[in-house]
């Protein structure tokens, strides 16, 4: 089989095959069959070239952060608040429908103030204090760009490669593709910051679209039971689960030995898995043997379970794991309004955290083969939503240029790559698409994003649809 085309149970090809061996291979037993078929899965290795990254930690921000107000320093757009956008910098840019009717689009310098940190000399936000002490870890992208210019298109896209929802998502795929390191734990474990209003979360966006369901990201809630209904109830051993499993089992195989639907084999591995993550799980989510120097690291809410640090913090943990992909999320960068006060908010829920994370991996050898990501799914205006005044101002969505951050796992560390214009407004130089980043993170993990596909409805899809360049500049 090629692996470049790694077949899963829900291809055709490969249900024919189990029909082919189950029809004339009377002298193999079940027990042989089930071998051989386990044998032909996904899991087998997809890489193409040697993989700088053996794990992702992504961080999205959900919402959208200001660049202009964190890593896109603006001078100009500070001397001339107050004057409208140019016509010729909007050119025929849409804008959304809470701003476009606006009887006029004054510009909106930060009330932040920026300075230049690190041998990199890269410019952070006051906002951002501790992210100073990881500036010459980090690659920074400010020349981001993508077409969807509201919240959930623009989600789907970076985590789909699409603005309509069905696709597998990017966790999906690498779980697909690499399988997992790791047999008692998730290849795909999920973690959104809890009590955080904002753009709701939907399970597709972790979901393994047309992919086999085994593919799909797990997600780790707060509280005592990370995963719902994994606990055993009191008075069941672990003995009597063991046995319920294997009865549940043979009643799954016979099902499969009758109909061949692939889930069903799919159905079998995830009560396995859930067997063995009745151990793993609590003992990844226990904190009591990280020492205080860890939550000084991460800052005092890394010990309330649910909020951003301790998230980030269980990415380490898992990270240490060999979990491939970590995926959190963190809501409420939506700023359409009071944006200085509620981006100060955000700012200081996550900046420690985040940069704890790569510190942390760094000073364990974890860095070098982890690949860590901050980012949205779009920008905000360089002109004010609503009215502008000396206190206040918000700002709309804006696909047409962002910032996102890369650090570890082959990623070349203290540099700035691509630029905006002096509004912060357009892409200036090199601009970097979500496809073209989508295609980079997975060449880190040895992939070919042109290479990595499955046939559905009579074409091969990948991650990154028809187009998309590894950036080749940005990577170590």
């Amino acid at each position: 089989m090629s692996p470049c085309h790694p077949q899963t149970p829900a291809d055709p090809f490969a249900t024919s095959r189990r029909v082919f061996f189950q029809r004339s291979a009377a002298g193999i037993g079940a027990a042989a069959l089930s071998s051989l078929l386990s044998e032909s899965r996904a899991e087998q290795s997809a890489q193409h070239h040697e993989a700088k990254a053996r794990r992702v930690i992504y961080l999205f921000q959900s919402g959208g952060p200001a660049q202009q107000d964190l890593f896109d320093h603006k001078p100009e757009l500070n001397r001339l608040n107050g004057q409208q956008l140019p016509p010729s910098v909007r050119g025929e840019q849409r804008l959304t429908g809470m701003s476009a009717n606006q009887s006029s689009l004054p510009l909106a310098g930060s009330h932040f103030g920026f300075a230049q940190h690190g041998e990199s000399g890269a410019w952070l936000s006051d906002l951002l204090p501790y992210h100073r002490e990881i500036a010459d870890d980090v690659c920074f992208i400010k020349s981001m760009h993508t077409e969807a210019i509201n919240h959930d298109p623009a989600i789907t896209m970076f985590q789909t490669g699409s603005q309509i929802a069905g696709r597998p998502s990017l966790g999906a795929w690498l779980s697909y593709g690499l399988g997992s390191e790791n047999r008692d734990l998730p290849a795909f474990i999920v973690l959104a910051s809890a009590g955080q209003g904002g753009q709701p979360l939907y399970s597709r966006l972790w979901g393994s679209g047309f992919l086999d369901s085994r593919y799909q990201g797990v997600r780790f809630r707060s509280g005592k039971d990370a995963v719902l209904y994994l606990s055993r109830p009191s008075g069941v051993t672990r003995e009597l689960r063991r046995r319920q499993l294997d009865t549940i089992n043979a009643l799954n195989q016979r099902q499969f030995n009758k109909e061949l639907d692939p889930e069903i084999e799919s159905r079998i591995a995830q009560y396995e898995m859930s067997y063995r993550m009745q151990s793993s799980v609590p003992e990844a989510t226990d904190f009591s043997d990280e020492p205080k120097s860890t939550f000084d690291l991460y800052g005092e809410d890394a010990g309330t379970p649910g909020t951003f640090a301790a998230n980030c913090l269980l990415a380490r943990r898992l990270a240490e794991r060999d979990v491939r992909f970590i995926q959190l999320y963190h809501q409420g960068w939506d700023q359409h309004s009071n944006l200085p006060k509620g981006i100060k908010g955000q700012a200081a829920e996550t900046d420690q955290a985040s940069a704890a994370l790569v510190k942390d991996l760094k000073q364990r050898g974890l860095l070098k083969d982890t690949l860590v990501i901050w980012g949205g799914e779009f920008g905000r205006t360089s002109y004010s939503q609503g009215v502008l005044t000396k206190t206040n101002y918000g700002r709309d969505h804006h696909p047409r240029c962002f910032t996102t951050w890369m650090a570890g796992g082959g990623i070349k560390p203290g540099m700035t790559w691509g630029a905006t214009d002096e509004f912060g407004y357009n892409v200036a130089e090199n601009g970097v698409h979500v496809h073209d980043f989508n295609a980079t993170i997975l060449h880190l993990l040895g992939i070919d994003h042109e290479r990595l596909t499955f046939k559905y409805q009579g074409r091969r899809f990948r991650l990154t649809d028809v187009h998309g360049h590894v950036l080749d500049d940005i990577l170590a």
